[in-house]
């Protein structure tokens, strides 16, 4: 059969739409995915934790006798002077009340010191005039040996006579002085609150600024009766801070020595510099609030930047602090959510002439965002961000709109 030419245009046209509907029917589609550049830039892994500053060398004050403390001459806040500032004034305290037997005990107690007394200064005459008689039989036995009437021994005997009412006037002074303290001691027994102390005027005890700095805190303001020992108020330089972050243990080993830290959200325009100097040696144990308990322990910090810049810091206040545990200014990194496991290791989908390709990884430090690549990829590599299931090896790709 003889082809018409006038059929063959037609008929090709129609091959060619059936392929093409073919094709649009058959083909796969791209999948549309986000792309990230692989590159090198600085990076740091950090440990975020609250924490707050805090004066270094605080002097609590403490009332170094029992009695009344006075309204407190000082507030929170106030500039004080070593050695000169009074900060706190303590009376001593007064004499405690009587009841009905205590008070019939300690008159009993002043009858029995004032006979005790009585008797003593009965015994000191009888001593003195016992010793006047002495003195006078001395003096004559002295005459009569050196007229030769009286001998040498006799002499002798005299003198120790003499000697031994010498020892008990004295020792008859001596009773009346202990009877007289005895009356004294028993009497005080008998002051009512209020009176003073034997007649004598009872003085306070100021105390004075250990330290120029200011007023922290003040325990103690109004006027109350305080034990010996009990803090009054606490005094600091407020330009010698220190930061002290509570952190778990975990994360505190992982801290180098010597570690920087940017003090954020201080209140201040800029974040400030922080070097680490000690962790302490302790943990402590704290229950979180899902009532977890964790094991965490303090590290302190100095503040390395001017201390014009955080002038408005002072002791308690909060802030945020970002300690680097490690840093680097051209390492090769990729995005967290561009990485996924296959058979126990890292990998990334890789873009590669429009399709999909899995490349193995291995990562090594990571922080909240990014993971250093050790090996795998190289700098100008794309991969695939947050791969979803719909993507294998070989998987045709394109860039998200």
């Amino acid at each position: 059969m003889k082809i018409k030419p006038r059929n063959v245009i037609p008929g090709a046209l129609g091959a060619g739409l059936l392929l093409a509907l073919a094709f649009v029917a058959f083909r796969e589609d791209p999948v549309a995915v986000d792309l990230a550049r692989i590159d090198r830039a600085p990076m740091r892994v950090t440990i975020d934790a609250e924490a707050y500053a805090r004066v270094r060398e605080p002097y609590e004050v403490a009332a170094p006798i029992a009695g009344k403390t006075r309204r407190a001459p000082v507030r929170a806040g106030d500039r004080v002077i070593a050695g000169e500032t009074v900060v706190a004034v303590v009376d001593p305290a007064p004499p405690a009340l009587l009841d009905a037997r205590s008070r019939e005990q300690a008159e009993a107690a002043v009858a029995e010191a004032e006979a005790a007394l009585a008797a003593a200064q009965a015994q000191f005459r009888q001593a003195q005039e016992e010793l006047a008689f002495a003195r006078s039989q001395y003096d004559r036995a002295r005459r009569l040996t050196e007229r030769g009437v009286m001998s040498e021994t006799q002499f002798e005997e005299a003198g120790q006579r003499l000697a031994i009412r010498i020892a008990a006037e004295e020792a008859a002074r001596a009773n009346v002085t202990m009877a007289r303290s005895r009356l004294q001691r028993a009497r005080a027994a008998l002051i009512e609150p209020g009176t003073a102390a034997g007649g004598r005027d009872a003085c306070c005890v100021n105390i004075r600024a250990p330290v120029t700095g200011t007023v922290l805190a003040v325990d103690i303001i109004s006027e109350r009766p305080v034990a010996a020992g009990t803090r009054l108020l606490t005094i600091g330089k407020t330009d010698d801070l220190e930061i002290v972050a509570d952190l778990l243990s975990a994360d505190a080993v992982r801290l180098p020595e010597g570690a920087r830290a940017l003090v954020e959200r201080w209140g201040g325009p800029e974040p400030l510099e922080a070097r680490l100097r000690k962790v302490e040696p302790s943990a402590h144990v704290k229950v979180s609030a899902l009532g977890i308990e964790e094991r965490r322990v303090d590290a302190l910090f100095d503040l390395t930047s001017p201390p014009e810049l955080w002038r408005g810091l002072s002791d308690g206040y909060a802030l945020f602090l970002r300690m680097i545990s490690w840093e680097s200014e051209n390492a090769l990194q990729v995005p967290l959510s561009a990485l996924f496991r296959r058979d126990g290791d890292w990998a990334v989908f890789r873009h590669r002439d429009g399709r999909a390709e899995t490349v193995p990884v291995r990562i090594g430090h990571r922080n909240a965002t990014m993971a250093e690549i050790l090996s795998g990829l190289e700098p100008g590599d794309m991969v695939v961000l947050h791969p979803s299931d719909a993507i294998s090896d070989g998987t045709r790709i394109a860039p998200r709109p």
